[in-house]
């Protein structure tokens, strides 16, 4: 795996784990991105790249920092 797909693949982890922690479902989550939930289950499993306006609104509404989306030192 290359390091571009491994750092997707850990982003998409450390949004699930964040929606996780909210107690989202990923239908609910979707709902607040006002995407589909296909949508967000490719952007967990790194089968679709998110955008930045919809990395920021996730952030706003997991209310985390974007920042500890990228946090990869478990990669």
């Amino acid at each position: 795996m290359t390091n571009k797909a491994t750092k997707l693949l850990a982003l998409g982890r450390n949004i699930q784990k964040a929606r996780k922690d909210k107690n989202l479902s990923q239908n609910q989550l979707a709902e607040l991105l006002d995407i589909s939930r296909e949508h967000l289950a490719k952007i967990e499993t790194a089968k679709r790249c998110i955008s930045l306006s919809l990395l920021f609104k996730l952030s706003d509404v997991l209310g985390i920092a974007e920042k500890n989306l990228f946090d990869f030192e478990n990669v």
